[in-house]
């Protein structure tokens, strides 16, 4: 049977993109099976001073958040039980943490916009939903930082997890059919996720990209607006530590300011040559690996 011209050029233009898709869902799985082995495995070379802690943790940065950026979540929820395994205290953690995804977050987010994975010039439904969010998002998280220095640890570890991996599911489950978009859920969406954020660290971009993609949003604008979105959080978040007389780590918040911000490029571009529902799904995989995670290490603090 001869194929026509037009079928041969639609082969083509497919087959770079099953060779993607097939790239990225090992690379998922190898990440998957890394971070697992990370939270049963205590590393003791990484507790140790110098350069090559420095190289360590800057390396673990830079994978958490080059699938921060390029899947909108994934840093704070990954890195803090991992810093914790390796001896850091919550209070060393969550500021550092913060510091470097306010830097991520506003050259992620820019970096989506000028990629074209989506719109946030100033009248645009995106522009919009950031800033909604984000406004929110400082209720949530001013509220957090005040009881995150006085709540159990595994309390909190467990409602994130149980939470994140409830809306993996949902996506997963729901395939296709999801929800309408509506304002209602993006202010819900924005003060929970940036609750999550300032209590823990993580939690807010796998409750607020998948709960986006859940919402109608779809998958590249939902990572470009977290990003964004989650850079105005954290900024605040830091200034409520702050003010609360908590002290910066500096040599745990440097090496992850590097690392993060290396991987930046890297991830936003990979947004961009991503089909959607290549996007969408590991969306839905992503929160809920991460939602499991979560739970196995609130279950062995």
């Amino acid at each position: 049977m001869k194929l026509s011209g037009e079928t041969l050029m639609a082969a083509d233009e497919q087959a770079p993109a099953r060779r993607l898709r097939v790239a990225w869902n090992i690379g998922l799985v190898a990440l998957g099976g890394l971070l697992l082995a990370l939270t049963f495995t205590r590393m003791p070379g990484l507790a140790v001073g110098g350069a090559w802690r420095f190289v360590a943790i800057g390396l673990m940065a830079f994978v958490a958040e080059y699938v921060d950026s390029s899947l909108g979540m994934g840093y704070g929820t990954t890195l803090t039980p991992l810093l914790m395994i390796l001896g850091f205290s919550p209070l060393q953690i969550v500021p550092a943490v913060l510091l470097s995804e306010f830097f991520t977050g506003i050259s992620a987010g820019l970096m989506h916009h000028g990629f074209g994975n989506v719109d946030l010039r100033r009248g645009t439904r995106a522009f919009t939903t950031t800033w909604i969010l984000a406004l929110c998002s400082v209720v949530g998280a001013l509220a957090a930082v005040v009881l995150a220095v006085n709540l159990p640890k595994q309390a909190v570890k467990l409602y994130i997890g149980a939470m994140v991996l409830a809306v993996g599911l949902f996506i997963i489950l729901a395939g296709k059919g999801i929800g309408r978009f509506s304002w209602g859920k993006i202010v819900g969406l924005g003060t929970v996720a940036a609750f999550n954020k300032g209590i823990s660290g993580g939690g807010y971009g796998p409750l607020l990209t998948g709960g986006q993609v859940l919402a109608g949003v779809p998958g590249k604008n939902a990572i470009g607006i977290t990003s964004l979105a989650e850079g105005v959080v954290c900024l605040v978040g830091l200034i409520a530590y702050f003010s609360l007389s908590q002290s910066l780590d500096w040599g745990l918040a440097v090496p992850l300011v590097v690392g993060a911000m290396a991987s930046v490029p890297a991830a936003t571009w990979t947004v961009k040559v991503l089909p959607e529902s290549i996007l969408r799904r590991s969306i839905g995989y992503a929160t809920t690996f991460l939602g499991v995670l979560s739970l196995v290490s609130s279950i062995k603090m």
